[in-house]
């Protein structure tokens, strides 16, 4: 695996906005399409299902797709809950991505108050919105190829388990992109913006250390403690810090580490994550941390092993894509909240720490940029090595909401969350028609595609060849 170097595409052309004719009809299929769109989004928000286990949020999606005439495949990958849905016929072929996961731990209600009871789980980063838009922008395309004859085919990916699961690294390794010319995604936010950065790449693992237990006071010669193993380990872990790369993120829990303290553990665990922009320090930090590891059993005198969870490359940004995305972006605007909608973004945007209760202005499109490099991690990025990719993000909270909080759990099942994901649905079905329309741009994609990862790049995935982890939210600390 080659050192990541992203290859600034200095001779991009500037795109355009969709033809107008095709851009009023898509416009206003999408405006016919809102209805089904707000009751998609509103039912998978409320069942709230964790990571490989959303029967009924892929049965709800699959069931518009089906009623529009989409082709599904299901449980691909080897993942009960993935699915494939195509239509039209020829190239280019041209992907979404839906997701549909919920966050273990969490509860939620459409609020500005904090809501801590009832429910097991929350749509914290709105994979609600994501699927029901992604869908709605799928059925989209599919009337206007219908109506216009224009060659290609529309494939939408239904993509489980984000948080944690790492669907889409298996469907990558799988070749389930293998005839795709193009990828268009998209995310939940607080702002409206087409910009191309460069996410993490990660590596997560959980270290089990196994010892000899005995009574600590009466016989602690005789035991082996697992949890010095896993505390030395953390110990050397630490001390690493300061001989890797400077941008290189690792952190850990201890999701076991024994049962009472008069009993010298026999067993104890560790879950560690890794990142780093580039998937090549990962996988050469990783290799040192495993090695810790091993030194930490050695010198403790108990045994270890390593399951790797998951792990997933860097999101790679296309910038021939990227304005693509954002010429259609800027076609379809913002929106404007209602008195209603304004009192509750303030009073959410007033529970932010740190905020001063401005939720931000949802009309506004904010300038495009490219390669700045982000600080979280996402799946997508498997796929952004392998097919040219680009993404947007809409405002489906309120300015400065966090990922991951219930300020986005409640957002993501209001009427405010359902406006950012028809701006999605809009700006996803837009960019689309123009790849359709002008497949050459799907080819200077690909071209600045090779150019950054490089002609002998080989793709390898981080997580190795272990099976879908489909049981990863029933253990402690699993969670993504």
């Amino acid at each position: 695996m080659r050192a990541l170097g992203i290859a600034l595409c200095l001779s991009v052309p500037a795109y355009a906005a969709p033809e107008e004719g095709d851009a009023k009809a898509i416009l206003a299929s999408v405006d016919s399409l809102t209805p089904k769109l707000a009751a998609a989004a509103q039912d998978v928000w409320s069942y709230a299902e964790v990571g490989f286990k959303e029967g009924k949020s892929t049965a709800r999606l699959q069931k518009d797709l089906k009623d529009a005439g989409f082709k599904i495949e299901t449980g691909v990958a080897g993942i009960p809950t993935a699915f494939v849905a195509t239509a039209g016929s020829g190239g280019p072929v041209i992907a979404l991505l839906a997701e549909y996961d919920a966050l273990p731990g969490l509860s939620q209600t459409p609020t500005a108050e904090r809501h801590s009871a009832g429910g097991i789980a929350g749509h914290a980063c709105g994979h609600n919105l994501l699927g029901a838009a992604s869908v709605t922008a799928a059925i989209a395309l599919k009337k206007w190829l219908d109506k216009t004859g224009v060659k290609g085919t529309i494939r939408l990916y239904g993509s489980p388990a984000e948080e944690g699961g790492f669907a889409k690294v298996y469907f990558v390794r799988e070749g389930l992109f293998k005839d795709v010319d193009a990828v268009l995604s998209w995310h939940p936010g607080g702002s409206n913006r087409a910009s191309q950065g460069q996410l993490l790449s990660m590596l997560t693992a959980k270290f089990t250390f196994k010892g000899v237990p005995s009574h600590a006071a009466a016989a602690p010669e005789r035991g082996r403690s697992a949890l010095d193993g896993v505390e030395i380990h953390n110990i050397a872990v630490n001390y690493l810090r300061e001989h890797v790369p400077q941008e290189t993120r690792i952190h850990y829990t201890i999701t076991n580490g024994g049962d009472q303290p008069n009993i010298v553990p026999a067993n104890a665990q560790s879950f560690y994550y890794v990142r780093h922009h580039d998937p090549a320090v990962v996988q050469d930090v990783w290799n040192r941390v495993k090695k810790a590891a091993d030194g930490a059993a050695l010198a403790t005198g108990t045994q270890v092993s390593v399951e790797i969870i998951g792990g997933s490359y860097s999101t790679l940004p296309n910038d021939t894509l990227g304005r693509v995305v954002d010429a259609s972006l800027n076609r379809v605007g913002g929106y404007r909240f209602t008195a209603e909608e304004a009192a509750y973004a303030k009073a959410v945007a007033a529970t932010l720490p740190g905020g001063n209760g401005d939720p931000g202005d949802p009309s506004k499109i904010g300038a495009y940029e490219f390669g700045r490099k982000g600080s979280a991690s996402s799946d997508v990025g498997d796929i952004s090595w392998v097919v040219p990719t680009a993404s947007l993000g809409t405002a489906t909270w309120p300015a400065g909401t966090p990922p991951h909080s219930w300020q986005a759990a409640s957002a993501s099942g209001t009427s405010i969350g359902v406006k950012g994901a028809v701006v999605a649905a809009k700006t996803l079905a837009l960019s689309a028609t123009e790849l359709f329309r002008k497949p050459e741009i799907a080819v200077k994609a690909k071209e600045e595609l090779l150019k950054s990862r490089g002609r002998d790049f080989t793709y390898t995935p981080l997580l190795g060849d272990r099976a879908p982890a489909l049981d990863y939210t029933d253990r402690p600390g699993a969670g993504g």
